[in-house]
């Protein structure tokens, strides 16, 4: 049975979602193995040359070079800082709560659309803005003693992945997916570069608070450079099919499926480090589930849609 339309567009944001997951969770368990400037430069090594590899095969004729540089030079760093804040978050808190916080996304994109491109929001998406905000605070528990504000970077990083989504939308409509993933790319790449360098002139003795931003260059392993080829790898499947799952289905839908990414962020959690949700937690999950529901599919089709970064 071949699939096609909604039916294959469903598949593929799942699946793009179950290998972003678990591309998660390696990180998280690799990141005493290697710094976060170190995977976004060896990563780059892999995810260019696929990325140029792929657009000569699929466009031969078509360039990679943006119609907008700067806008898709300002979206990419604003992915680069998303990654930032969330990979410097792993180290410190369990997957599933990470990638919770992380997927209030949708919210703040309803938030900064219609602040920014003046979309409107309707009472039923701003029902879905206040029920999604009591599920961060139910999983953060910014009150209880044991909070610290480390458990806040990955809302900071839903907030730079929600401009992204907004300037791509608003700026970079038209751009080719490729050329679009190619400007991230290199802009990971290059931020790795002057990371790299900034640790080495800036390197203390001392104890680091975020090893994995403040650690120097290590030697690699064949086994972590497998790890970082097959991140890379996964990168490059994740980014064509997520936008082949948005351009051949309804963005509502799609967007309803992206939220499977919660479940396998539990289940990948669980098979790494053997770590099971609390009940508020949970609570918290199931809150930013139906929040993101009513928030994607709340307006009408144009209102609806979620561009993926």
């Amino acid at each position: 049975m071949r699939l096609e339309g909604t039916p294959l567009g469903i598949t593929l944001i799942v699946a793009s979602v179950f290998m972003l997951a678990f591309g998660d969770a390696i990180v998280k368990q690799s990141s005493a193995d290697f710094s976060l400037w170190q995977l976004f430069v060896a990563r780059g090594l892999v995810t260019v040359p696929l990325i140029f590899g792929i657009a000569r095969v699929t466009a031969p004729a078509s360039s990679l070079w943006p119609k907008a540089v700067g806008w898709v030079f300002v979206r990419s760093m604003l992915i680069v800082l998303m990654w930032m804040a969330y990979y410097a978050a792993l180290p410190f808190m369990s997957l599933s709560v990470a990638a919770t916080a992380l997927y209030t996304t949708p919210l703040f994109i309803a938030l900064f659309s219609a602040a920014v491109i003046g979309e409107p929001v309707g009472a039923r998406r701003w029902f879905g803005i206040v029920v999604g905000f009591v599920g961060v605070l139910v999983i953060l528990r910014p009150a209880a003693d044991g909070f610290s504000p480390v458990a806040l970077l990955p809302v900071l990083a839903a907030i730079f992945y929600a401009l992204a989504a907004v300037i791509t939308r608003s700026k970079c409509a038209d751009e080719a997916p490729l050329s679009v993933a190619m400007g991230l790319n290199l802009c990971l790449v290059l931020t790795g570069a002057v990371g790299v360098v900034g640790v080495m002139l800036l390197s203390s003795t001392e104890s680091l608070t975020f090893p994995f931003l403040q650690s120097p260059w290590m030697a690699m392993s064949t086994k972590t450079m497998a790890i970082i080829a097959l991140l890379g790898i996964l990168l490059v499947a994740e980014s064509i099919w997520v936008a082949k799952a948005y351009q051949i289905a309804p963005a509502a839908i799609i967007g309803t499926f992206d939220y499977s990414y919660l479940v396998f962020a539990v289940f990948w959690g669980f098979v790494f480090f053997s770590d099971v949700p609390d009940m508020l937690t949970v609570l918290g999950i199931g809150l930013i589930l139906a929040a993101g529901w009513l928030v994607v599919r709340g307006g009408s089709r144009n209102e609806a849609e979620v561009s993926q970064p």
